[in-house]
């Protein structure tokens, strides 16, 4: 379904931005939006929507062990990856095949076979719409969590990211703890290497996740979610072979495909939508589903998984 707004800027330049603020922009509805792939648009949007267009790339230092460089927003993420690998830089490599924009990866905090891009930001750094003023945040004031950071809570339409910093490694270094990563490796004997790595996590990626010039799909639709220890306990009981892994604060993470294929969702689908029969996290558009499709296979979805396990799963993907 095509979607329209009442107005579209596209930004050219960090410093259009400081220009949009004084002329009102801002002061009514907006939405910014960078690569689009992790948004549901469900009707026409009545407001502005502004598209950081800027590009580059540049290395602010480099030591016989670290580069840091600068990425403006703008840049595809892909793009990125391909810079890192050109160069030998480490750090980001299991985060290779996701689709979006570079600004847009510290709101999401985007993450992939156990790596976050948390992980190696040093700074964001952009404008804020509220004051009128720049903003350079250290990785700590970002306050990154699982999905989440201070650009969806507390400064949630108050910000324009500009530029990340990321500082990478020129050392070789893998996380190789997801294990059908560690079991691709193993089943090509191949050792460890930049090229091996990506290589591997894009056919993993490939096996489970549809071809979008086929299939409409936004990636993985729901997030993984955290319950306590106590719960996770009891539920263990019931669903000896329930997938977990240890989350910060006493948390417990549980994966949300096993919950929803558990719930009998995976592959089925509602119209033209429905529940991807790889991987259950995916909800896919098969050529005409419509947003009121969608959202009731995702509704659906989040309802009897509750039922059977009495817990909550989350969109990951932006509804509007």
């Amino acid at each position: 379904m095509d979607v329209l707004c009442s107005r579209f800027i596209e930004v050219e330049h960090p410093d259009e931005v400081s220009e949009l603020v004084t002329e009102g922009v801002f002061q009514s509805p907006f939405f910014i939006l960078g690569g689009g792939s992790n948004i549901l648009f469900t009707k026409d949007f009545a407001g502005v929507v502004v598209h950081p267009a800027f590009k580059g790339i540049e290395i602010l230092e480099e030591s016989q062990n670290e580069t840091v460089i600068k990425v403006a927003a703008g840049e595809e993420w892909e793009t990125l990856q391909q810079y890192c690998l050109e160069r030998q830089l480490y750090g980001l490599e299991n985060l290779i095949g996701i689709p979006g924009n570079v600004g847009s990866a510290p709101v999401q905090n985007i993450g992939a076979y156990g790596t976050e891009v948390k992980d190696c930001i040093e700074t964001v750094e952009g404008w804020r719409l509220d004051t009128n003023a720049p903003f350079r945040f250290p990785n700590a004031e970002c306050r990154f969590g699982y999905r989440d950071s201070v650009f969806k809570n507390e400064l949630k339409n108050k910000c324009l990211i500009t530029h990340v910093t990321f500082r990478l490694s020129k050392i070789e270094r893998y996380n190789l703890k997801y294990k059908a990563l560690a079991d691709e490796l193993q089943n090509r004997q191949w050792s460890p290497s930049l090229k091996n790595v990506t290589d591997c996590i894009l056919h993993v990626r490939n096996s489970k996740l549809p071809d979008i010039t086929r299939i409409g799909c936004a990636g993985s639709f729901f997030k993984n979610p955290l319950i306590p220890q106590q719960q996770y306990e009891q539920l263990k009981q019931e669903f000896p072979d329930l997938v977990s892994y240890p989350a910060p604060d006493g948390m417990v993470k549980l994966a949300a495909g096993q919950l929803i294929e558990k719930a009998g969702w995976k592959g089925r689908r509602l119209g033209d939508a429905g529940v991807y029969d790889k991987q259950a996290l995916v909800i896919v558009n098969y050529g005409g589903a419509t947003p009121e499709e969608i959202l009731s296979v995702c509704d659906a979805v989040i309802r009897d998984v509750e039922a059977m396990f009495h817990v909550h799963i989350a969109p990951e993907v932006n509804i509007l």
